[in-house]
């Protein structure tokens, strides 16, 4: 892997490279058509659900008033979308077991 606790789009190749055996063209070519198969779904307003992984979600946040933390004024923040990732059941238990 590229850095401690990082996966990168080069390591998904790789592994796609050792345990599929495409070549190292088509397994870059595959993860970057994936990836921009889920970008491009969430462009249009999709979630995207990965079954065993998680769902990526799109929420539409109304406009609210924060406050400045160093001056106290409050200030208008714009409504906007965020994306927000929802673990899978599966990966809940994936990822405790391995705490």
């Amino acid at each position: 892997m590229a850095g401690e606790g990082t996966l990168t789009r080069a390591d998904l190749a790789e592994s796609l490279h050792k345990n599929v055996g495409l070549s190292k063209a088509e397994s870059s070519k595959l993860v970057e058509s994936i990836l921009d198969h889920m970008s491009h779904a969430l462009g249009r307003g999709e979630n995207v659900k990965i079954s065993g992984f998680g769902s990526f979600l799109l929420r539409d946040k109304a406009e609210r008033i924060g406050r400045n933390p160093k001056t106290g004024i409050e200030v208008p923040i714009a409504p906007r979308r965020v994306l927000t990732f929802r673990a899978s059941q599966m990966m809940r238990e994936r990822i405790a077991g391995e705490a």
